[in-house]
């Protein structure tokens, strides 16, 4: 009988107490042991597993948790020989004080809130070893210090909270301690959409070096998230750090689920026959060089529900990811194109994400896309000459390629001129074309803005948007590319019938320029180009005839657009 898949359920204890679903990943206490390393950093996307493995730590190595040999009967680490030794990790279970903490609540959309936020965790964990507040184990001032960590505890306070529990813990139990700190990043990411990154990075600098770089206290530490924020930014410093990325060989197999593993557990759910349909949508993820990594969450929840669906990529907010996709300049917007249809993206890849340089640093975006799961790497270079190593990048999977789609069609969700402008397009109605494209130019143009100074550029940002729209809106129709090379030169926008019945689009976009007295001006100029440089020649060349062939010149003076085909020039007001 299949066992039960909790949804969402976090704590190792439950899991095992409740005889849950749960794949085996115990071997990560081993390997984390093994390595020695005093402070560990793991990134990996959202919903892999990260929690659950460090409630699964914690369980295993913390003092209140000793003589809990229930909770690992029958998994890997408790059968663990490898060492020579006979058991020598039933040994080390419970024997070590932990502090266990986790930032993935802090998502306050202003920096006072967040780091009262940050010292009210803090205070809990004080709250949970107040024991240490009797007898003479502490001095009164450190008793007077121990009650001063609270919500509103002043910033010296703070900094020296974690390493000064530390210290606590050590004199009572007489040994070093552990420390877990999970989702580190979650309060980074919300401080930089919402505008407060360089008082946190402050704020977050002086903590962590004092519990993670002076701590004399400190056996071993652990953090993870799904970005590794630069050294500079908040671990400056710290040289004792182990950066563990999704590049990375170590741990590649201990979150996630492999292909071995998720194919045994369709089979004990009576789903034998489903692997194909399972590994489209949920398998792609590349750990180190292991290339068979699923995203647990929707596998879980595929066998909960019996049906694909889109699981991982609703589970929280991918609004970052889509700000900073919507107001990329159009070199971005050209690459992800060509995501959309499958290709391959070979980039220089930096993991280090700056977040107050994420608008402004070359790759920067991929960088982070990478790390958030919402690309894969499937082939990589390294240039001796140089130093560096390129990366080949694709979406992830099905799943993620629909997330996006959706994404990109909620740009114009709410703009029915877009629809409009749409089915005009398909009808070569030139004048309703006008009509409609002001309307959707004039409503979502300063969405597509990063709201600095303007530039020449924004324009470029909303028709390179437009043009993914339309690329997502006509995909079972139409094969979009744009700015290819074709015949002499380069067009904008190339639409390719799948239908034979279909018309074929050429579109060019131009901006006014100062020497053109009318917008009309413009848009000859760009008919005038797809005619000269003959861009036809290459959807001709795939057997489509001339007369199928509808081409647009777009003109464009800020928000005022114009739009003509041969002989169709409409004079479009204001």
């Amino acid at each position: 009988m299949a066992r039960t898949v909790a949804i969402g359920q976090q704590d190792f204890e439950t899991i095992r107490e409740r005889g849950y679903f749960y794949i085996d990943k115990t071997r990560f206490i081993r390997e984390w042991w093994e390595s020695g390393d005093s402070v560990t950093l793991i990134t990996r996307p959202r919903r892999f597993g990260k929690t659950l493995t460090m409630s699964m730590l914690e369980k295993f190595f913390s003092v209140n948790y000793a003589g809990r040999a229930d909770l690992f009967e029958g998994l890997e680490i408790w059968e663990d020989r490898s060492s020579g030794e006979d058991h020598k990790y039933r040994k080390l279970q419970g024997t070590y004080p932990v502090i266990f903490l986790s930032f993935a609540d802090v998502k306050e959309t202003n920096f006072q809130d967040a780091r009262k936020m940050i010292c009210y965790i803090i205070e809990q964990l004080y709250s949970q070893n107040d024991f240490l507040l009797e007898g003479n184990l502490l001095n009164e001032k450190e008793k007077r210090f121990f009650r001063n960590v609270t919500a509103d505890m002043e910033n010296y306070i703070l900094s020296a909270s974690l390493k000064t529990l530390s210290n606590y813990l050590y004199r009572y139990y007489g040994k070093k301690v552990i420390i877990i700190l999970d989702e580190y990043d979650t309060p980074m990411q919300e401080a930089y959409i919402e505008g407060y990154w360089k008082a946190l990075a402050d704020l977050t600098r002086g903590l962590f070096n004092a519990a993670f770089k002076t701590n004399q206290y400190l056996e071993r530490a652990v953090m993870t998230g799904i970005t590794r924020v630069s050294k500079e930014s908040v671990f400056s410093d710290l040289n004792n750090l182990k950066v563990v990325t999704t590049t990375s060989e170590d741990y590649s197999d201990c979150f996630g689920f492999t292909e071995e593993e998720v194919f045994t557990a369709l089979n004990e759910f009576c789903l034998s026959g489903k692997e194909q349909i399972v590994k489209d949508w949920y398998d792609g993820f590349t750990f180190g060089k292991r290339k068979d990594i699923y995203n647990p969450w929707s596998v879980i929840n595929f066998l909960d529900e019996r049906k694909a669906g889109l699981y991982w990529v609703n589970t929280s907010s991918n609004h970052l990811v889509e700000k900073l996709l919507r107001e990329s300049n159009p070199d971005i917007k050209q690459s992800f194109e060509l995501l959309l249809c499958g290709k391959m993206l070979n980039l220089e890849i930096d993991e280090q994400i700056v977040y107050d340089q994420l608008t402004v640093k070359r790759n920067a975006i991929w960088s982070l896309l990478l790390a958030s799961g919402y690309l894969r790497v499937v082939g990589e270079t390294f240039v001796e000459e140089t130093g560096r190593t390129y990366y080949g990048l694709t979406l992830t999977n099905k799943e993620v390629r629909i997330m996006f789609e959706n994404m990109i069609q909620g740009w114009f969700s709410e703009n029915n001129s877009y629809n409009d402008f749409v089915k005009a397009l398909l009808l070569d109605d030139v004048k309703a074309m006008n009509l409609y494209m002001n309307r959707v130019a004039l409503e979502t143009f300063s969405y597509f803005d990063t709201g600095k100074q303007p530039s020449l550029e924004e324009p470029e940002r909303f028709y390179h948007g437009f043009v993914l729209g339309l690329m997502v809106e006509l995909a079972d129709r139409y094969t979009l590319t744009s700015n290819r090379e074709s015949g002499f030169g380069r067009y904008d926008v190339m639409l390719e019938p799948k239908r034979p019945e279909d018309n074929a689009y050429i579109f060019e976009f131009k901006v006014q320029d100062t020497e053109e007295k009318e917008l009309s001006d413009t848009v000859w100029d760009a008919l005038r180009q797809i005619d000269r440089k003959n861009y036809e020649v290459a959807l001709v060349a795939k057997g489509i005839a001339r007369e199928h062939i509808r081409k647009y010149g777009f003109a464009f003076c800020g928000k005022r657009v114009q739009i003509g085909g041969p002989g169709k020039v409409t004079i479009q007001e204001e």
